[in-house]
């Protein structure tokens, strides 16, 4: 098996609705089948950069790469688990979570994205929900950190609903037009008072040398 070689291919997170996971190759299909059928309004961009930009086969591709780049330069001083969310067999989005020396300085990015028509049913905060427990309560990190360009406010309400407090703005290019970038931070106090999804975390403990982390023992 995969898992043998690369074991965050073994990572489950399971929610009361909900599997994250590595994409095998047939997720990978089903991801860009969710892509290329649409992940915003098209006068709408809620990246910074405007990969969505393009035909669906286009759009498709880039999913896919960039899925695969992600998991070839993991290493334990700079991660990045970009994981599918899978509901009832349907591949949904994308949720990542990542960090730099997280060993140092126990701090998780996270990102997503859902297809247009998985979103408006609450998977947006069930799919977060899922990688800041495993942050916080399986990594031992400190705090967690996202970004929310201005004007997507399903986004920043998800941000909200769990706990995470405004940490500061930035301009940010985006489509050739500067566009406000709003910072959200979230510690593990506000996480402990916000945390109402149950998640159960496996095949971790061998992910944790590739994230920079020793197993216990």
């Amino acid at each position: 098996m995969l898992s043998t070689y690369f074991p965050p291919a073994g990572l489950r997170l399971t929610t009361p609705r909900l599997e994250l996971r590595l994409p095998d190759t047939e997720d990978l299909g089903r991801l860009a089948e969710t892509a290329a059928g649409g992940v915003h309004e098209p006068d709408a961009m809620p990246f910074a950069h405007p990969w969505t930009d393009g035909t669906p086969a286009e759009v498709a591709l880039r999913a896919v790469q960039y899925n695969l780049a992600r998991m070839a330069d993991m290493e334990p001083r700079r991660w990045s688990l970009n994981l599918v969310v899978v509901h009832e067999g349907t591949v949904l989005g994308v949720q990542d979570i990542g960090a730099r020396d997280f060993a140092v300085t126990r701090q998780v990015s996270t990102g997503s994205w859902l297809g247009r028509r998985h979103q408006g049913r609450g998977f947006g905060t069930e799919m977060r929900a899922a990688v800041l427990h495993l942050a916080f309560a399986e990594l031992g990190a400190v705090a967690a950190e996202t970004a929310v360009l201005e004007g997507n406010a399903a986004s920043e309400r998800v941000s909200r609903k769990l706990g995470y407090r405004p940490n500061g703005a930035s301009l940010t290019a985006v489509r050739g037009a500067p566009v406000q970038e709003h910072r959200y931070r979230l510690t593990r106090q506000d996480w402990e008072r916000h945390r109402t999804v149950p998640v159960t975390v496996t095949g971790l403990e061998p992910c944790l040398p590739l994230l920079g982390l020793a197993p216990e023992g």
